[in-house]
Formats: structure tokens, C-alpha cells, sequence
């Protein structure tokens, strides 16, 4: 089952149709550490409805679901999960997500551009908004943002650096207004040696930060530029500090 970019549920790379009620209820088991329920589903996937309504609408998708020929729910007179049988890219995409925050372990396995796509989507993101859906996606896009700098860094260490530019862009891609994701994406860059690319991304991180909330990147993030020189070999790029200073004497001398 494909809960990343868009829902698919596929036997034997054959794309299995299911109806849109029964999409929500395969997706909602998927997400559950545990069986549920039959009371407990049908009131999260229809809250606006009466009790007796929200529990025909589960019947009636249940029943759906096994018109596709295939065991794809486990379903007793009390509760339900999604079939054992079936494999769903997020908890792979979750356990790798991990692993790679665990940095007591080693990746080297998972540091593939499998990984990377999966990292690199979120989940069901053109459904419709409700509360379930809502906690469930943001949870998994903070998760993955996370894991791609984790893997940005990673992928550095091992001087595997154009993986390690990609791995950067997609985390400023989900989120260009994380400055933690151009800081390693910056990194990367200056680990292969690529000055001009790593300034160019601090100016993008900067004129985002200016443009959507009138900000400026931190310190720390303005320290990782290579220092510029002129043309006799002096440094020319002021540090925070003077920079600061400069800035407090004008505003004196204007006062």
C-alpha cells in the first residue's frame, strides 16, 4: 500500500481499484499501532454524522473492501487492522527515518536514493483536511524533515557529496523557511569544495527568511561563509560581531 505522494494499493505490481470510503478506512488502519475498534473507527473517520449512520457507512465500506477479491482488512465483531499481509511504504519510510536519527547506528544501508524518495514526500498530501489526517501529516513531515538533514549529514560525513546536495535540497524544498535545512545543505556544498554554491544558498536562505517573516538568518548560519578577500589576498567579509558594531555605531551617530 502507497500512503506517499498518493494512496495506491497494488498486489503483484497490479494496481488494485478501491472506492474513495474505503481508501479513508485502509489509510486510517494503516496508521494505527494496534487494532481498533469497530466503535472507535467509525466515529474518528465520521464525526459529523449520528452513531447509527457512522457505523452503516463502515459496514458499507468494509463490505467494498472485500468486493476488491483480496484480504486487505483483518475484521472481527469488535475490532479491525489492516491485513498483516500487506506492506505500506510509510512504516518503512518511518523506520529508516529512525534510524537515521539514531546516531549511534550505523546507516550505510539505507543511505539510497530509495530513501531519499520516500523521505522526500509527504503523506496522502492532496486528501482533504480532518482532524485524524491533519495530526497524522504533520507529524511525518516534521519526522522527515529531520531525517533528511540527518541524511544530508550523513551522506557529507561520507564524502559522498553530490547525494549529500540532494539529500539538502529536498529538506530546503519541504520547508525553505528552515534554516537548519540550508545549514546542512551548506555544508554540504563546502565540503565538496563549492564556496560559490554554499554562498549562493546562504543569499536564498536570506532572502526568504526577509521576504515571508522579516527576518535574518541567524549568526551560526552567516559564520559557515567562506571568508571573501580582495584582490590583494585580505579578507574582506566582516564577522557578525563587527558587523554589529558597525551597525550600532550609525545608529548612534543618526540619533
Amino acid at each position: 500500500m502507497r500512503l506517499l505522494k498518493g494512496f495506491a494499493l497494488t498486489v503483484s505490481h497490479t494496481r488494485v481499484p478501491v472506492c474513495t470510503s474505503t481508501q479513508r478506512l485502509l489509510a486510517f488502519l494503516a496508521l494505527q499501532d494496534i487494532p481498533r475498534s469497530r466503535a472507535y473507527v467509525a466515529g474518528i473517520l465520521w464525526p459529523d454524522v449520528t452513531t447509527a449512520r457512522a457505523n452503516a457507512n463502515l459496514r458499507s465500506s468494509l463490505w467494498r473492501a472485500t468486493r476488491t477479491g483480496h484480504s486487505i482488512i483483518d475484521a472481527s465483531a469488535q475490532e479491525m487492522s489492516i491485513s498483516k499481509d500487506i506492506s505500506v511504504d510509510l512504516h518503512e519510510a518511518v523506520r529508516h527515518a529512525h534510524r537515521l536519527l539514531d546516531n549511534s547506528r550505523p546507516c550505510d544501508d539505507i543511505l539510497t536514493m530509495r530513501t531519499l524518495t520516500d523521505l522526500s514526500a509527504d503523506l496522502l498530501p492532496e486528501w482533504p483536511e480532518n482532524d485524524w489526517m491533519l495530526i497524522e501529516q504533520e507529524q511525518y513531515h516534521q519526522l522527515r524533515l529531520y531525517a533528511l538533514e540527518a541524511m544530508t549529514e550523513r551522506l557529507t560525513a561520507a564524502r559522498r557529496h553530490g547525494e549529500a546536495v540532494a539529500a539538502g535540497l529536498a529538506a530546503v524544498r519541504a520547508e525553505p523557511l528552515r534554516e537548519s535545512a540550508h545549514r546542512v545543505l551548506m555544508k554540504a556544498h563546502l565540503a565538496a569544495g563549492n564556496r560559490g554554491a554554499a554562498m549562493r544558498q546562504y543569499e536564498q536562505c536570506r532572502y526568504v527568511l526577509r521576504e515571508e517573516l522579516d527576518l535574518e538568518p541567524s549568526p551560526s548560519l552567516r559564520d559557515l561563509l567562506p571568508c571573501r578577500t580582495d584582490h590583494h589576498g585580505q579578507p574582506r567579509l566582516q564577522s557578525n560581531t563587527q558587523l554589529r558594531g558597525a551597525t550600532s555605531k550609525k545608529t548612534a551617530a543618526n540619533t
